[in-house]
């Protein structure tokens, strides 16, 4: 019994690790786009007009 518990303990361990992973390299991606559009908008904000 104690042996099936662990199995399952390690299971969700790994699976906690690889969303985490995940969701770290999304949260990175995310920030590289948005630092990349404001740049973009910084650099053409002479063109915008309201």
């Amino acid at each position: 019994m104690g042996e099936k518990a662990y199995k399952s303990m390690s299971r969700v361990g790994a699976l906690n690790i690889t969303v985490g992973i995940v969701v770290l390299v999304l949260g990175v991606v995310s920030g590289i786009l948005l630092i990349v559009g404001g740049g973009r908008l910084h650099k053409n904000k002479s063109e915008i007009m309201f």
